[in-house]
């Protein structure tokens, strides 16, 4: 349940238009559903904003599909990350409206509208193609969560005119992620050419002295641009979190009872 959610139910309560009896019911799983495998935490959008999100790797279908199942009985959109293209395409067939993007290996069931909110929209942008799959990560999150995402791929240092060519890209974004391995240059590049936040993800993309991504990790956190900051290894999803909480700085203070 989300903030405009339950205060369209206390609402309805005041209004005389809902019973107590069927608001306790409409609120019995908060703050959570215990299934037994997984606790499904309904209160988190209250608390932070944004849904609960499924990890999928590790989990079995069955687990899969119970999780989306308890989540999507409640209105709320459903999201699962790292979901195996094996595990993706059954849930298709289990949920006819659920999507599998097997690039980012994402799936988004969307019983509700997506409300777009956010000062801005959040550019996604790769050092390389090979970088694609962790930016799709971030792009897809990004929009599940509400925000409009521009996507500029495959302008990496090793032909930096190709990023200088799309500024207006850069300069349209409220909050840019930056998604590069080898070195992992292209953060400080884009740190220092944009006024607004830039979110690092190095990847683990790159020959054997790249170490699985910690060379670009490393190069992104001594970045000599100010306000770059980095998430983990391949964390396109942590990425777009960050950005939609970024972007949504001081507009949703009314829907949590704020000034």
């Amino acid at each position: 349940m989300d903030p405009k959610s339950l205060k369209e139910l206390l609402e309805q309560v005041r209004g005389g238009n809902m019973d107590v009896d069927a608001a306790m019911g409409a609120l019995r799983d908060l703050p959570f559903k215990d299934l037994g495998y997984a606790s499904v935490d309904h209160h988190r959008a209250l608390r932070v904003g944004i849904p609960e999100v499924i990890f999928g790797a590790g989990k079995t279908l069955a687990q899969l599909e119970g999780i989306v199942r308890e989540i999507a009985s409640r209105g709320q959109n459903v999201l699962i990350t790292r979901l195996a293209e094996d595990h993706g395409k059954a849930l298709v067939e289990h949920f006819e409206s659920l999507s599998y993007d097997p690039v980012s290996r994402t799936a988004r069931l969307e019983p509700a509208k997506v409300e777009e909110r956010g000062r801005g929209p959040v550019a996604v942008v790769t050092g390389g193609t090979s970088d694609i799959p962790v930016a799709e990560e971030a792009a897809i999150t990004a929009t599940a969560l509400g925000n409009a995402v521009l996507r500029l791929f495959d302008v990496g240092v090793a032909g930096v005119h190709r990023l200088l060519s799309r500024r207006e890209v850069l300069d349209a974004a409220s909050v840019v992620i930056v998604v590069a391995g080898m070195e992992g240059a292209l953060a400080s590049v884009v740190g220092g050419l944009v006024d607004k936040p830039v979110i690092a993800v190095p990847t683990s993309v790159g020959y054997g002295a790249s170490f699985g991504g910690i060379a670009a990790l490393l190069s992104m956190l001594n970045s000599c641009a100010s306000g770059v900051t980095v998430v983990n290894i391949d964390n396109g999803f942590g990425a777009a979190y960050a950005a939609t909480l970024i972007n949504r700085m001081g507009i949703d203070d009314s829907a949590r009872g704020g000034r």
